[in-house]
C-alpha cells in the first residue's frame, strides 16, 4: 500500500453528502468535497450511490477529516469508498476522523468501507455519531488493519455513538494497537478487525447462517434493533464479512420496493 508518506499534514476538510426527496417524489443529492471528494455513481435498484475519493494522501499528522451524511425520509443511500485509507507514521503527532450521520424516517444508509490501515507510528482518533429516526436503518462496515506488511502497527481509538428514535442504541469505544494485538481478549495475535454494524434492524435466522461456527467470528445482538458481527484475522481477507453485508442490505430494506430517484 505504498511507502510511508510524510507531509505537512494539519489539513482540515469537511465532506458532505445529503440526499432528500423533493415534492415531486424524486431524490435530490447535494455534495460538498473536502479531503475526500464526492462522485455521483449510477443508481442501483432505487438506491442513490455516492463515491468518496481521496484528493490527497491520507492520513498525515494533524489531519482532521470530517464527513457528514444526511439521508432524508424514505431515501436509500449507499456510500462507496474507491480506495482504502492508510494512516501513516505521524512522528509523535496525531490525526482525527469524524463521521456524523443522520437518517430520516424510513431512510436507509449502507456504507461498506474499505480497509483502514494504521501504520507503525500513526495515532488516530475516529468518532462516528449516528442519529436514526423511527423506521430508519444503517449498515456500516469497518475493517481495521494493524500495520502494513511486517509492521507492528500504530494506535487507533474509535468511538461509535448511535441513537434510534431519540433513544440510545449503541455506545462503544475500541482501542486497536500493538497491546490489543497481543491481548487474547481483543485481537489474540491477529492484526485485522472486521465489523459489520446493523442499526435499526436485526440480523437473525436466515440472515446469519451459523456465524458463530466460523472461527474468530462473534455476533452481538443489541438490546434494541441492532446487530454487530465481528471477525478477527491475520489479514483483511481472513474472516471476510462480505456475505454478512449482503444479508444486512436485505434486512435493512425490509422488503420495501425501490424508490424513484433522479
Amino acid at each position: 500500500m505504498g511507502t510511508g508518506a510524510r507531509g505537512a499534514g494539519g489539513r482540515t476538510g469537511g465532506t458532505r453528502v445529503a440526499a432528500a426527496r423533493t415534492v415531486d417524489g424524486r431524490v435530490r443529492v447535494d455534495t460538498a468535497g473536502g479531503l475526500l471528494a464526492c462522485r455521483r455513481l449510477p443508481d442501483e435498484d432505487g438506491t442513490v450511490r455516492v463515491a468518496l475519493v481521496a484528493t490527497e494522501a491520507l492520513l498525515l499528522a494533524g489531519d482532521d477529516v470530517r464527513i457528514t451524511v444526511d439521508v432524508g425520509a424514505d431515501v436509500a443511500l449507499e456510500v462507496v469508498e474507491v480506495t482504502g485509507t492508510v494512516a501513516y507514521d505521524m512522528q509523535g503527532g496525531s490525526a482525527a476522523w469524524a463521521v456524523d450521520v443522520r437518517v430520516g424516517a424510513g431512510g436507509r444508509l449502507v456504507w461498506d468501507a474499505l480497509p483502514f490501515v494504521v501504520a507503525t507510528g500513526a495515532r488516530v482518533h475516529r468518532t462516528a455519531t449516528l442519529d436514526l429516526a423511527e423506521g430508519a436503518c444503517a449498515v456500516l462496515r469497518e475493517t481495521f488493519v494493524l500495520g502494513r506488511t511486517h509492521e507492528a502497527g500504530g494506535h487507533l481509538t474509535t468511538t461509535t455513538r448511535a441513537h434510534l428514535a431519540d433513544r440510545p442504541l449503541l455506545v462503544e469505544t475500541l482501542v486497536v494497537d500493538p497491546a490489543a494485538w497481543a491481548d487474547p481478549a481483543v485481537l489474540g495475535g491477529n492484526r485485522c478487525l472486521d465489523t459489520v454494524t446493523v442499526l435499526g434492524a436485526r440480523l437473525d435466522g436466515d440472515d446469519l447462517p451459523g456465524p458463530c461456527d466460523v472461527p474468530g467470528r462473534d455476533v452481538l445482538q443489541l438490546d434494541r434493533p441492532g446487530t454487530l458481527v465481528r471477525s478477527v484475522g491475520t489479514d483483511a481477507h481472513t474472516g471476510d464479512l462480505c456475505e454478512v453485508v449482503t444479508r444486512a442490505r436485505r434486512a435493512a430494506s425490509g422488503g420495501r420496493p425501490p424508490a424513484r430517484v433522479g
